[in-house]
């Protein structure tokens, strides 16, 4: 009486009854290992063990790593989700920051890829399309409403990477914690420091955000060309 085994998968392909492989489905698999281990740990093996694959056959649907990130960034910036412009500069303006910032949220260990990762696509326009767009409508000329969604942009994306890279040091919502970083500053030697070090010590991402959205908005609405 021979023993029976369970066949072995094929090299390269996925075992029996295992969805199909594609490349939303590397896609995907990619972002899960980087939402709970971080970017610089996901590579193509991983992600094969994580789908029960050989590591070649990712080969099929991302050319390398490279790709493979950048696959990751165009999803994530399609998911950002922007309402129609009302005709409110302000409001416009501010609702396409936080459609920014509410993507990024949803993936935080994400977030750099989407924030510095240079994408040569459609979906990597899309936030400067809805900027573009809200500027244009208001009565910019073309030149500026470039300078102006630059501007936009850097104020946003570095706002949003103190966020997400620096909240972890300087954004301490332990009281301890805190008092032990004011007590640093307030006696670190340097006067305009040691006058602030109460506020410089807590970090609350909220507010930081939001107050950056009023003033680099106001800075806008101070350039509205006069009709």
């Amino acid at each position: 009486m021979g023993f029976m085994t369970t066949p072995r998968p094929r090299r390269g392909r996925p075992a029996l009854g295992a969805p199909r492989l594609s490349r939303d489905a590397v896609v995907e698999a990619a972002l899960t290992l980087i939402d709970r281990d971080g970017v610089a740990e996901v590579g193509m093996r991983s992600i094969a063990r994580h789908l029960s694959v050989d590591a070649k056959s990712l080969y099929n649907h991302v050319r390398d790593k490279d790709d493979l990130l950048d696959a990751v960034t165009e999803h994530l910036l399609r998911s950002i989700v922007v309402h129609e412009p009302t005709g409110d500069l302000r409001a416009d303006l501010a609702g396409v920051a936080r459609a920014f910032r509410t993507a990024a949220q949803a993936h935080p260990r994400a977030a750099t890829l989407v924030l510095t990762r240079q994408v040569q696509s459609v979906a990597a326009l899309a936030p400067t399309q809805s900027i573009l767009e809200v500027l244009l409508t208001a009565g910019f000329p073309p030149a500026e409403a470039v300078h102006l969604m630059r501007s936009q942009l850097a104020a946003l994306i570095g706002t949003l990477l103190r966020e997400f890279e620096a909240a972890p040091t300087f954004g301490m919502t332990d009281a301890e914690a805190i008092a032990r970083r004011e007590a640093g500053l307030a006696a670190c030697g340097l006067p305009a420091v040691e006058s602030v070090a109460a506020d410089l010590a807590r970090f609350d991402a909220d507010a930081e955000f939001e107050y950056m959205i009023a003033l680099s908005i106001s800075a806008v609405e101070a350039r509205l060309p006069q009709r």
